[in-house]
């Protein structure tokens, strides 16, 4: 790609040339490869690379990177031991808070759930975000999906949807997309926002772990196991470890904030990479905007 085209802004394009990046260091951090290096990795010299970057992550490569390691990783879910207890204290037990926005859940009824979405419209449409396209979904009751695609994916993805819900009617709507990426990742969200509510359709078992995870803070990271002792069953690792990997409203319901014990990012639902993107760019945030207010 020319280097004038990436002049322009374009979410989209940060994160391909970001997850590029990734995939690179990743393979290649035992050489400690430099700016250069990765730069020229994904076809763009040090200045423009240096540049797109802070752009889309607010802080330089080196310091992402750290953001990056199973070490830092590990350190974080230590300094975040009982998170999730926390939270109960703190009030957070009832609508989940996602950043500064407030996540109220409206589970499906199991008379819903076996109509299988009859009666149902679900307004469909595509957007951009920080980590590539994406595919949003919503009922007259709420958000009911949200899935990162790939190029050629748009299909596949769409497809997925209308099997969860095969006798909903269907009607696609990009603006209605727009609209929830920009209030969802947008830096000037306000807590004096009505609320997001998620429409959910899942087992009693699934909403419960999807209900822990919206207590976990940006910045923040928990094991399986505690989420799964925060729900009463510290037996059911491997059913937490399944309903995580189905949850449908990626982001705003954060799977990605959970982990092995070891502190190795990976098993999520929409690619790795994406999920080594998206903690990078939170503890760009998050963590470093608290420890500049200490």
């Amino acid at each position: 790609m020319p280097i004038s085209k990436i002049s322009k802004p374009n979410r989209s394009n940060d994160y391909e040339r970001v997850a590029e990046a990734i995939r690179f260091l990743d393979a290649h951090f035992k050489e400690q490869p430099r700016l250069k290096d990765v730069a020229s990795a994904v076809g763009l010299s040090e200045f423009h690379f240096q540049r797109l970057f802070r752009r889309w992550a607010g802080i330089s490569p080196k310091r992402f990177l750290q953001y990056l390691t199973a070490e830092y990783a590990r350190s974080v879910l230590l300094e975040s031991q009982d998170v999730l207890a926390a939270s109960f204290d703190s009030g957070l037990s009832g609508p989940g808070r996602l950043h500064d926005l407030l996540v109220n859940i409206y589970a499906a009824t199991p008379a819903q759930v076996s109509k299988a979405g009859a009666n149902l419209v679900i307004e469909y449409g595509f957007a951009s975000t920080p980590f590539g396209a994406c595919l949003v979904a919503q009922t007259d009751r709420g958000l009911c999906g949200l899935s990162f695609i790939d190029v050629g994916d748009r299909e596949h993805t769409l497809g997925e949807l209308q099997e969860q819900w095969p006798n909903a009617s269907f009607v696609s709507n990009d603006k209605v997309a727009h609209q929830f990426v920009k209030r969802i990742f947008s830096a000037a969200r306000r807590t004096s926002e009505k609320p997001i509510t998620v429409h959910l359709k899942g087992t009693n078992f699934q909403i419960r772990v999807w209900e822990a995870m919206l207590r976990i803070p940006p910045g923040k990271l928990v094991t399986y196991s505690e989420v799964a002792q925060s729900i009463g069953e510290p037996r059911a690792v491997r059913a937490v470890g399944s309903a995580v990997g189905r949850n449908p409203i990626a982001y705003v319901i954060p799977c990605h904030r959970v982990l092995l014990k070891s502190g190795v990012i990976g098993n999520y639902r929409w690619g790795s990479d994406r999920k080594r993107a998206i903690l990078g760019w939170e503890a760009a945030r998050f963590r470093t905007a608290a420890e500049v207010s200490k």
